[in-house]
């Protein structure tokens, strides 16, 4: 067989040319290319992972950031000074904790084209998202009012600070000072006042975030002025013998004393009818007026200010709160005369003229009982008294 070409002399055998000498084993062993990565491509894995993790986190942390969970808290007022950047009114905001985070909130503002800031008031939502921020930063104050209202009755130093709680940015003090400015032009006020006590309007206004207080004092006066041409004030109140100035006088003393709208003509009756038999008015409202509150009513009504109406006879000098367009209606057009079956005329002696003189409480409703005589006054408070109405 050595001689034979088909086996030639240097042939030897391989372990394959067996089927013994193959390794089970082997048949299942990746190929050494693929062991050699298996380490590296763990490590890209394990990075891609915690990286979409780290992504999915701060995209969380973004979003609530952006959108606090949770109700705003309330309205403030933020103020954008002259020059102010994005920047250091983003720097304000957090430092006020209206916003959580200024660096992410400037990111969010120039994602969204920016802000072109417009020095003024705006009225802010602590905690309130971020798109809402922006869109009231990017409203002018001009544009941006708050309601404020002021109820009848309220003198200047109350409207003072009702201003002051919703306009954060305005000061009572100021507007007290506007409204005591001898130089406001009022149509009103008598030469020689120099308050504006009872010539501002009670209402509803629409200030807005450049509005100031001389601003505000000179809308109130304005309005008064608006609504006393309404009701022809000037000519009712020659009808009546008065100036307009006190009709006024006369309109926030029955506003501070009218419990109920039915009252306020018969409180006008009285006061007519006091004042033509020149009667002392006896209003405990005006006795009040400018009195250190901590007083006790019996030390108040000893004292003898000018607003003493149960020392001093006559009006007092300047109105004692600001009324509404009913109270000056009641001024212009009182009862009149009760009709016979009215309880001011029950019981009354003969020849004895019936007309409203005197009043006091009768319910917890705040209802009045009027009375001719003092009598009957009398006889009026201690059924009040006896009802708990009055201490």
């Amino acid at each position: 067989m050595n001689g034979d070409p088909l086996f030639p002399n240097d042939w030897h055998d391989d372990p394959w040319d067996d089927v013994a000498y193959v390794d089970e084993n082997s048949l299942a062993v990746e190929p050494p290319a693929l062991e050699d990565f298996r380490g590296p491509l763990r490590l890209v894995v394990t990075v891609l992972v915690a990286t979409i993790l780290l992504l999915g986190a701060v995209g969380w942390w973004v979003v609530h950031a952006l959108n606090p969970s949770g109700e705003p808290s309330a309205a403030v007022n933020f103020t954008v000074n002259e020059g102010d950047t994005v920047g250091a009114v983003a720097s304000r905001l957090e430092d006020l904790n209206i916003i959580g985070n200024a660096t992410l909130f400037r990111w969010y503002v120039s994602t969204k084209g920016g802000i072109t800031l417009v020095p003024g008031y705006y009225s802010l939502r602590p905690k309130d998202n971020a798109g809402k921020i922006i869109e009231s930063l990017s409203t002018p104050p001009a544009q941006t009012f708050i309601s404020v209202t002021f109820p009848e009755g309220m003198t200047l130093a109350q409207m003072a600070d009702r201003l002051a709680q919703k306009m954060s940015f305005m000061q009572a003090a100021d507007f007290i000072t506007a409204a005591n400015d001898p130089s406001v032009v009022a149509e009103l006020r008598p030469q020689g006042v120099t308050s504006l006590e009872g010539l501002l309007f009670p209402d509803t206004y629409q200030i807005s975030g450049d509005d100031n207080e001389s601003r505000v004092v000179a809308r109130l006066v304005g309005m008064m002025e608006r609504v006393s041409r309404q009701v022809d004030l000037t000519t009712g109140a020659k009808l009546r013998g008065y100036s307009p100035y006190e009709i006024l006088i006369i309109a926030s003393l029955i506003e501070r004393e009218a419990k109920v709208s039915g009252d306020r003509a018969k409180i006008a009756q009285v006061i007519y009818n006091r004042l033509a038999k020149k009667m002392t008015l006896d209003i405990d409202a005006s006795v009040m007026y400018g009195q250190d509150p901590a007083l006790s009513w019996s030390q108040m009504k000893d004292n003898d200010t000018p607003y003493n109406l149960y020392l001093n006879k006559g009006l007092p000098p300047t109105p004692i709160a600001n009324p509404g367009k009913a109270s000056i209606l009641a001024a212009l057009s009182p009862a009149g005369a009760p009709t016979s079956s009215d309880e001011a005329c029950v019981g009354l002696a003969k020849g004895t003229k019936c007309e409203y003189l005197y009043y006091v409480l009768a319910d917890t409703a705040g209802r009045h009982v009027f009375a001719t005589t003092y009598d009957q006054h009398l006889a009026n408070v201690q059924k009040a008294k006896d009802a708990g109405i009055l201490p």
